[in-house]
């Protein structure tokens, strides 16, 4: 069976989630909009030029699922679905999902931003299989940290090869879209990486290496 796997954020969405969770939080006032929303853009600027701590980024993103009922948690979600996610997915990303669901492929969503952030994503995108960084819970709620590798650069490798191992697959027929130079290291070990409206830095290593470049904007 051949694998087709996808990038998210500014791949299929044109945004990016995690980013856009903040700003939601922000916007409604249940995070400081002045302060918060400076942090929230600095990791951003760090993600896209490549520098990002991951460590302390998620500490600072995750901490308001450590001290939120779930139930006030999924009401939020709901809503940031209707007004943020929703307007951002692109029609071309769905497109290109039912091509490959139509060829019979195993499609993966591989994404670094959380779980709680990206599963609601997936089910409407109609995609079973997610890989994401995992929201540590304990007795029914979320503590606030992570838990098992984080999905980002090689960690999107090392979650990989597992699920891999636990399915008995293969990468020996497999596409990989993504727009970030943080996927290199995935790009790398799939047989047809291709560059999805590509950051500056991706899109010069494509060309260089004459991957494939698309648009789903």
């Amino acid at each position: 069976m051949r694998l087709a796997l996808f990038d998210l954020d500014n791949t299929l969405l044109g945004g990016d989630s995690d980013h856009a969770w903040g700003d939601y939080l922000c916007e409604r006032g249940i995070l400081d909009g002045v302060a918060y929303k400076a942090r929230n853009d600095e990791f951003y600027q760090d993600y896209l030029a490549g520098t990002l701590n991951l460590t302390d980024y998620l500490n600072f993103s995750l901490e308001i699922l450590g001290r939120t009922e779930m139930a006030q948690l999924q009401t939020w979600h709901q809503e940031f679905m209707r007004d943020c996610v929703e307007p951002i997915i692109l029609a071309k990303g769905e497109a290109l999902l039912a091509e490959h669901r139509a060829a019979g492929d195993k499609i993966l969503i591989i994404t670094a931003t959380n779980r709680f952030v990206t599963a609601p994503i997936a089910k409407r995108l109609g995609v079973e299989t997610l890989l994401a960084t995992e929201c540590e819970m304990l007795d029914g709620r979320y503590t606030g940290r992570t838990t098992d590798v984080p999905c980002f650069k090689e960690g999107k490798v090392t979650r990989l090869q597992r699920w891999l191992q636990e399915n008995n697959m293969t990468l020996q027929d497999s596409s990989f879209y993504s727009d970030s130079m943080n996927d290199l290291p995935l790009l790398e070990q799939v047989t047809r990486p291709v560059a999805v409206d590509p950051d500056p830095k991706l899109r010069a290593e494509a060309e260089k290496r004459g991957w494939e470049i698309i648009s789903l904007r």
